[in-house]
């Protein structure tokens, strides 16, 4: 296919000269969408910021550490030193174009991850020399199959003292259970890092230094390099052939393979997510970018190479959409970002078609036609206009004020709504409340933005209370969205203790009758439900069923009376959280024919849900959170001590190495506030944990009761 080339339109408004591009600059085969995906700290940022570098998208290298990544331009990210949303950029390598989202490491940030390889074609995976496969590797590396999305992996810090390349493969291997393939190899590891052996062209890779940066420069093998490869690369050969039909009879006949039949092998198993060739460097010390860059082009997919997206049509039947410019439109809004030159910024993927700056798009979630304002192409926080946005692109848009994560632009002639994103329950709240009564407003306009942004974070207000409740992934994430109230929004705050998410549910199968009667002098108020109420399977939520038949009620009453179900399970009769894991089945019932009406019947099946579950024996539950934490040997059994003493349980221990263990386990969630801090005490600092909602568990009784006293008290204060 052959290229076209931008027009660029070039204009004057308002005294500022605007430079729009307009239509696609690469064919579509030639354009890859990848995230790096990795723990914390294991150098994504500093990863990204050489891609760029050598791209020449900037010509500065910004380090993470001195607050100067382009890639963490939020204020918090470059006082903290960690990402904390996701970022895209585009930047252009060997004639193809590559829109790279750099992901967030921190467990509390996850949705950045999750709604970025909901979107993404291929991966990077980012692994730590040192460190090897650390917690929040494992949750990543997780996510990115659960879309099938294809990955490449990178060992960095190749340069710092422990790094051991191997044990790191191995790792790979056995905890993701992964075809990790060495496709390079690291000339001496640690402080005397010095290149890599490049498998495929087999040759050395050297670094040169000069005052414009690191440069990699290709030389022949010596005699002992060679002897050392050569079994390396059968053993490449071998992984690669057992996925290519003609590389396995070159294999067999014991023929030599070339380095483009190689290649192309090493992209089909990629792609078939059959292998994970595995890269090496060092990011911060500019060595082995390059030859990243070269594997992104040549072994992860273009969105030609990946199932066309599917979706549901209006009809409700499965359709989908081919990646091609001259498609229906179909595109996926996978992020909302509040900003403040612009409003509403929805950033998209194109999976086929064309979004057009100017036009109207159907928005097939919502029901509703929208008008696109402009478009843009990111670079972190910098917008660069375009046109349009092709298929196979991802940009953002403005002027789409009702679209939400999620949602799926289309053709309305064409329509069809794509899968959604899942995102996991918050479990963490607190309560916030304006130093200023004049700044209630501003709070809750702050409060709308900040949710529409990130669905794990959620807002509520409390009646009994009047106090606002955020809830969110856990402290971290929380903290972060008070201090972007305080400085984005100018809102002094004041924040209450944390509170845990609990949740109420009942025990054994009851039935019950309920009658609403009310006089009110002219038409009354009748209803009357016979219902029955069981404990549902762990993670139903809810389920409603109904057995009526012969019109004891008519038709139209039982919408009214699942409100009403759902309206009382929101405070649970018994300590006032939500109901969750409850069967509720409509057996019987009566209606007057003057004096019934949707509210009777509403406000009645409210008042026997209450009642029925407090006969059917309900208990309280908590979030129990899995933990992964990565200690030196020497402190496994303080902190194994102290999780016991937290109410929590090990679930197993793993050796990561001679001076290094992985204990696996699970604690509630009440139990493990302020539990950074004490494990940096208790370890010098030298332990990390991982910590993610896992499931809920009842609560102990004695443990309940003092819960259930509390919320009372707090609420008989507040009033």
């Amino acid at each position: 296919m052959t290229e076209l080339c931008d027009i660029i339109r070039n204009f004057t408004f308002f005294g500022r000269n605007i430079i729009i591009i307009m239509s696609r600059q690469y064919p579509i085969g030639k354009v890859r969408n990848i995230g790096i995906l990795a723990h914390i700290d294991a150098g994504k940022t500093t990863c990204t910021e050489r891609v760029l570098f050598y791209t020449g998208r900037t010509h500065k290298l910004g380090e993470t550490h001195d607050g100067a990544a382009v890639m963490d331009f939020m204020v918090q990210e470059q006082e903290r030193g960690i990402t904390i949303t996701s970022a895209a950029t585009t930047c252009i390598w060997r004639d193809h174009q590559i829109n790279v989202i750099d992901t967030p490491g921190h467990v509390d940030f996850t949705v950045e991850v999750e709604r970025s390889l909901r979107i993404l074609d291929g991966a990077i995976g980012l692994f730590c020399a040192v460190g090897g496969v650390e917690p929040q590797s494992e949750t990543v590396w997780r996510q990115a199959e659960k879309y099938h999305v294809p990955c490449i992996c990178f060992i960095n810090k190749m340069d710092r003292v422990g790094a051991d390349f191997f044990n790191v493969v191995s790792q790979i291997r056995e905890v993701l259970g992964a075809n990790a393939v060495p496709i390079a190899l690291p000339i001496d590891q640690g402080p005397d890092f010095k290149g890599l052996i490049d498998l495929v062209k087999m040759c050395m890779v050297q670094y040169i230094e000069d005052k414009n940066g690191t440069y990699p420069q290709d030389t022949p093998l010596s005699d002992d390099l060679k002897a050392y490869a050569e079994p390396w690369r059968r053993k490449l050969i071998e992984h690669v052939a057992e996925c290519d039909d003609v590389l396995l009879e070159k294999y067999f006949a014991d023929e030599e393979v070339t380095e483009a039949e190689l290649i192309a092998g090493i992209r089909k198993a990629t792609i078939e997510r059959k292998m994970c060739p595995v890269l090496c460097g060092s990011a911060f010390r500019n060595k082995g970018i390059q030859r990243l860059l070269d594997a992104v082009v040549d072994y992860l997919p273009s969105p030609l190479d990946v199932p066309h997206a599917s979706g549901k049509d209006a009809d409700g039947e499965d359709v989908e959409r081919i990646s091609s410019d001259t498609e229906p439109t179909a595109a996926l809004a996978f992020k909302v970002v509040a900003d403040k030159h612009v409003g509403k910024l929805i950033y998209v993927r194109v999976y086929s078609g064309k979004l057009t700056a100017g036009t109207y798009i159907y928005n097939s979630s919502k029901g509703i036609q929208q008008r696109i304002g402009r478009l843009f192409r990111m670079h972190a926080n910098h917008r660069e206009n375009v046109d349009s946005l092709c298929a196979g692109e991802i940009g953002a848009a403005i002027g789409l004020n009702e679209t939400v994560t999620g949602d799926t632009l289309c053709d309305e002639a064409n329509k069809i709504k794509l899968e959604a994103i899942d995102f996991p329950a918050p479990v963490i709240s607190v309560a916030v409340r304006p130093l200023s009564r004049g700044d209630r407003d501003k709070l809750s306009n702050a409060l709308v933005k900040l949710a529409e942004e990130d669905p794990t974070f959620t807002v509520h207000f409390d009646q009994e209370t009047n106090d606002t409740i955020i809830s969110g992934m856990g402290e971290l994430h929380l903290e972060i969205i008070v201090d972007r109230i305080r400085r984005e929004f100018n809102v002094e705050v004041e924040v209450g203790a944390p509170e845990v998410a609990y949740r109420e549910t009942c025990t054994r199968e009851v039935e019950h009758e309920e009658r609403y009667r009310k006089q009110t002098g002219g038409h009354g108020q009748y209803a009357h439900v016979i219902i029955k109420m069981e404990p549902g399977e762990k993670g139903s939520g809810y389920v409603f069923e109904n057995q009526i038949s012969g019109g004891s009620i008519p038709k139209e009453y039982f919408n009214a009376i699942e409100k009403g179900f759902k309206d009382a399970m929101e405070q649970g009769p018994k300590a006032g959280y939500p109901v969750v894991d409850v069967k509720i089945t409509l057996l019987d019932g009566s209606y007057h024919e003057v004096d019934s009406s949707e509210m009777a019947f509403r406000v009645c099946a409210a008042a026997a849900f209450r009642a029925a579950f407090l006969k059917a024996k309900p208990i309280l539950l908590e979030p129990i959170m899995k933990l992964n934490i990565t200690t030196p040997v020497e402190y496994a059994g303080s902190i194994t001590g102290n999780l016991c003493a937290r109410r929590g349980r090990i679930l197993g221990t793993d050796s990561l190495n001679s001076k290094a263990q992985l204990i696996k386990a699970s604690s509630p969630l009440a139990n493990m506030f302020g539990y950074t801090s004490e494990l940096r005490n208790m370890t010098q600092g030298r332990a990390g944990f991982n910590m993610q909602f896992d499931f809920y568990e009842p609560v102990p009784n004695s443990l309940a009761d003092e819960i259930i006293d509390k919320r009372r008290k707090a609420r008989q204060n507040k009033a």
